[in-house]
């Protein structure tokens, strides 16, 4: 694709056929009957190709078939891998002809050198069905183009005349150039994708409504009817437009908070406050019966013996020694 055979137009490939076939066409289409490929080919490998079986005259689809047949035999024979796209091809189409005209040129040129002014091109024609009309044709045609001294010369436009052009306004426009194979295949791949993503598109938007869809079904259940939280996404999905959608968005955003704040304390474990209890008579006298612990007892057992040491030592101090022996077991108890 490299090659600058590839690159060329329709302009320069017309000629060239014309000159290599000495043929008069005109469009490009005229080539999608096959014939003139199979004449290229016999041009370049004579006595490869049975031009007898070749039409020239072909107009309907399975004669043009038949002469691609021929070529395809042909490419058999000489190991050439091109794809022939018949389908395409017999259409008609300015870019499919003018992509395989490409690749013929380019392989005519490969082939010694493209050298084929030895080739009879008319006398090759006329074994060919139809060879003789297209050759007529081309006969009548070459000479009006060859002969421009018979024809009258323009007289060079005036001032006048240069002027009403500059400022005429309904000038034709030149014909568009045709993309090359590499643009067209690049546009086709993104269209098909483009194609891809619109459908992945419409998939998601139907699964999306589907789901919306159950929503609504499932909030018109007349056992959820009622709840408020069902009545604002009823609200939500009925909305006209995002606007108007807002507020209902947040009168149930308030609504859910303020259920959910009901729920919580409904919840929560009530604490009862504590009630002073009032001690009874009986009580505080069954506290005075209760025993005392043991460090108590001991503690008034300690005091009991001090008391006593002091009432010993006191008698010993006012009494006599005779009454101290006489009248200790006395004073003692």
């Amino acid at each position: 694709m490299m090659n600058s055979e590839f690159i060329l137009g329709r302009n320069e490939v017309l000629p060239w056929i014309n000159s290599a076939l000495h043929l008069a066409l005109t469009q490009l289409e005229e080539v999608a009957s096959g014939a003139v490929q199979c004449q290229l080919m016999d041009a370049v490998h004579p006595g490869m190709v049975p031009m007898y079986k070749v039409n020239f005259d072909a107009k309907n689809e399975y004669e043009m078939i038949q002469n691609y047949k021929v070529l395809q035999d042909v490419f058999d024979k000489l190991n050439i891998t091109k794809q022939i796209e018949v389908n395409k091809l017999i259409k008609g189409r300015p870019l499919d002809n003018l992509e395989f005209m490409q690749w013929m040129k380019s392989y005519c040129s490969s082939v010694n050198g493209g050298n084929m002014n030895n080739y009879n091109a008319v006398e090759r024609r006329e074994a060919c069905k139809g060879g003789k009309e297209t050759s007529k044709k081309a006969a009548t045609a070459q000479p009006s183009s060859k002969s421009p001294s018979s024809a009258p010369k323009a007289q060079p436009p005036s001032r006048s005349t240069k002027r009403s052009d500059r400022h005429a306004g309904n000038r034709p426009r030149r014909a568009p150039r045709l993309l090359s194979a590499d643009v067209c295949d690049a546009l086709n791949d993104l269209l098909r994708r483009l194609k891809l993503l619109v459908y992945r598109l419409q998939k998601e938007r139907a699964f999306y409504s589907g789901k919306l869809r159950d929503i609504e079904i499932l909030c018109q259940n007349p056992e959820m009817e009622h709840l408020p939280i069902v009545g604002a996404i009823q609200k939500i999905l009925t909305a006209a437009d995002e606007s108007s959608s807002s507020p209902v968005v947040a009168e149930a955003e308030a609504t859910a908070a303020a259920r959910r704040q009901l729920q919580t304390t409904e919840a929560a474990p009530r604490t009862l406050s504590p009630i002073p209890e009032e001690t009874s008579e009986e009580e505080e006298t069954s506290e005075e019966e209760k025993p005392e612990p043991k460090a108590k007892q001991e503690m008034l057992k300690k005091r009991k013996n001090v008391c006593t040491l002091d009432v010993k030592m006191a008698a010993s101090s006012t009494l006599s020694p005779r009454r101290r022996l006489s009248g200790s077991s006395d004073v003692h108890s």
